[in-house]
C-alpha cells in the first residue's frame, strides 16, 4: 500500500477512508476502518510522538474502548483521591480497586497509531490538511472527497473522518458549533524521589476559585502533571490560579519541563457531526464531558464509531444512502455520548454556583463517593447513573430547581 496519489497505471488512487489527525480519536477511527478491511490513510501534521496538553487520565470507558490486546503504558495506578475546595477542607478518599490509570500522551497516542498500522492503516506524518472539497474540479465524482494538503497536493477518498483537534479545519467544513469554551493550563514538573513517593497512587482534585474551575495533580513517576481549567476569557485569573495552586502544593521551587495551554470546546446540542461524506469525532466534533472536560474516552468512543460509519459511507452509492449512514452515525453518538454530555452540562451548571456542595458530597457522603468510583472505574456513566438510580435523578432535579430559583429575578 502506498500513500502516493497515483497508481502504477496512471489512474488516481482513491482511498476508502482518509482520517485527518492521529490523536486517540483519529487512531481509533483508522483502526476501526482498517479492521473492517478497508484501505485507510491516516494523516498527521506533526511528527510522532508529539506532546499533547492533557492530564492523561484513563478512566474505565477509555480502557473499555481500546483495541483488543492493547497494553496501557501506565505511569501510575490511582487508588486514592485527595479533594480540596480552593486549597481548604482537604480530605483523601481511597479505594481498594484501581480507580483509573495515568499515561503520558505522546506514548499513549503513538501506541494507538501503531495498532491502527498493524490493522492495515497507512500513516503519513508532516501532512497538514488545508481543506476538504466535495464539489468542484478537484472532485472526479459524487462518491469522492478531495483532501487538499498544504502545498496543493490532493488526496481522494470515498469517506473522510475529521479528528484534527479542537481547532479543526474539518470541523469548520462540517459546520461544528460550540457553546462552551474553556482554557486549560498545565505544567509538567519533575520532582525528587521523596516528593514523587508522596504522590504515588494518589491524585489531587481542587475545586477552584473561578466559576466552574478546578485544578489537578496527576503523578507519573518522577514527574507531576499539574493543571487548572476554567472558562475562556478568564486567562489572567486562570494563570493566577495555577500559580497559587503550585505554590500551595509546595512545588514552586521545581522548574517545569513543559508549560502549556489549550482550549477545550464542547459542541452545541444542534451542532452537526457530518456533511456529505465527511464525519467529525473527538475534539474536532466538540465531544467531551462538559463538567470534568474529560475527553480521552469521548475521543476513543466517537473515533471508533466514526471509523465504522465511514466504512458504510465509503460503500454508499448515492447521496440518499450517504445521508442515511451519516444520520445513523449522528444517532449513535447522541444516544450514548450525547446523553452523557447532557448530564455533564447540568452538573456543570450547578457546580459553577455551588462547588462547596459537590465537595461536601464527595468527601462526606458515601453514595456520592461510590458514584464517583463507579463512573471512573467504568461500571456506569453519568447518564446511566441518573437514568437508573432514582436518588441520583432526584438529587440532580432538586439541584436544577435550586439553580433555576437562584437565577430567577
Amino acid at each position: 500500500m502506498t500513500s502516493e496519489n497515483s497508481s502504477a497505471d496512471g489512474e488516481r488512487q482513491v482511498w476508502d477512508v482518509v482520517v485527518v489527525g492521529a490523536g486517540p480519536a483519529g487512531a481509533s477511527a483508522a483502526y476501526a476502518a482498517a479492521v473492517a478491511g478497508r484501505r485507510v490513510l491516516l494523516l498527521e501534521k506533526a511528527e510522532l510522538p508529539r506532546y499533547k496538553t492533557c492530564g492523561g487520565g484513563i478512566v474505565g470507558p477509555s480502557r473499555d474502548a481500546l483495541p483488543p490486546g492493547f497494553d496501557l503504558p501506565l505511569k501510575d495506578r490511582v487508588h486514592a483521591v485527595t479533594f480540596s475546595h480552593n486549597g481548604r477542607f482537604t480530605r483523601t478518599r481511597r479505594s481498594r480497586h484501581m480507580l483509573f490509570g495515568l499515561v503520558n500522551r505522546p506514548e499513549f497516542d503513538q501506541q494507538l497509531v501503531e495498532f491502527a498500522q498493524k490493522a492495515g492503516a497507512e500513516l503519513r506524518t508532516g501532512a497538514t490538511v488545508q481543506r476538504v472539497e466535495q464539489h468542484g474540479a478537484a472532485v472526479p465524482d459524487r462518491r469522492t472527497v478531495a483532501v487538499v494538503l498544504q502545498g496543493g497536493e490532493t488526496i481522494l477518498s470515498r469517506a473522510v473522518v475529521g479528528a484534527d483537534g479542537s481547532a479543526s479545519r474539518i470541523g469548520a467544513h462540517v459546520g461544528v458549533k460550540v457553546d462552551q469554551v474553556d482554557l486549560g493550563l498545565e505544567a509538567e514538573i519533575p520532582v525528587p524521589d521523596t516528593v514523587a513517593e508522596d504522590w504515588k497512587g494518589r491524585i489531587l482534585i481542587d475545586w477552584g476559585p473561578l466559576p466552574g474551575s478546578y485544578g489537578w495533580v496527576f503523578p507519573k513517576g518522577d514527574t507531576l502533571t499539574v493543571g487548572v481549567i476554567s472558562r475562556r476569557g478568564e486567562g489572567a485569573a486562570t494563570k493566577r490560579y495555577l500559580e497559587d495552586f503550585v505554590g500551595r502544593l509546595g512545588l514552586a521551587g521545581f522548574e517545569p519541563s513543559i508549560s502549556s495551554g489549550h482550549l477545550t470546546r464542547c459542541r452545541a446540542d444542534d451542532s452537526p457531526l457530518s456533511r456529505g461524506r465527511v464525519l467529525v469525532c473527538g475534539d474536532a466534533a466538540g465531544l467531551l464531558e462538559p463538567w470534568t472536560r474529560e475527553g480521552i474516552s469521548f475521543a476513543l468512543r466517537s473515533g471508533r464509531l466514526a471509523g465504522e460509519w465511514a466504512v458504510r459511507i465509503a460503500e454508499a452509492h448515492d447521496a440518499v444512502d450517504t445521508r442515511r449512514q451519516a444520520l445513523n452515525y449522528t444517532f449513535a453518538v447522541k444516544a450514548g455520548l450525547g446523553v452523557e454530555m447532557s448530564v455533564g452540562k447540568r452538573m456543570l451548571a450547578v457546580f459553577e454556583r455551588r462547588p462547596g456542595l459537590f465537595h461536601m458530597a464527595l468527601t462526606g457522603l458515601r453514595p456520592a463517593w461510590r458514584a464517583f468510583k463507579d463512573v471512573t472505574q467504568g461500571s456506569t456513566s453519568l447518564g446511566e447513573l441518573v437514568r437508573t438510580h432514582p436518588m441520583a435523578q432526584r438529587a440532580l432535579t432538586l439541584l436544577d430547581r435550586r439553580q433555576d430559583d437562584a437565577v430567577s429575578p
